[in-house]
């Protein structure tokens, strides 16, 4: 989904249904890409790397399937770095927040 209005701007930044909340490695369970924000900034190194590395991106895929935010997966499935991946999210929800206005 590329998000076009308001109500896909709200929709994108919006909790997502319970059984497609996102299961961290260290059993944190996140349900937005706020939350998902949050949960970057104080992650452990081995728990990202469970779910970001050579093979996968798990955040990613998320964000794709579940949260519709095609540009934001396909811009943080470009970087395997964190500090990468949560400016690429920041950027992302400034923006949301602006569009939902």
């Amino acid at each position: 989904m590329a998000v076009n209005s308001k109500k896909d701007a709200l929709k994108a930044l919006s909790d997502v249904n319970p059984e497609h909340n996102f299961w961290v490695y260290d059993g944190n369970i996140l349900k937005s890409i706020k939350e998902l924000h949050s949960a970057l900034k104080k992650m452990k190194k081995n728990v990202f790397k469970h779910h970001v590395n050579k093979e996968k991106n798990d955040f990613a895929n998320w964000i794709n399937d579940i949260i519709k935010d095609t540009k934001l997966a396909k811009d943080i499935s470009k970087t395997k770095e964190k500090k990468g991946i949560i400016k690429k999210i920041t950027q992302r929800i400034k923006w949301l927040n602006k569009k939902a206005k």
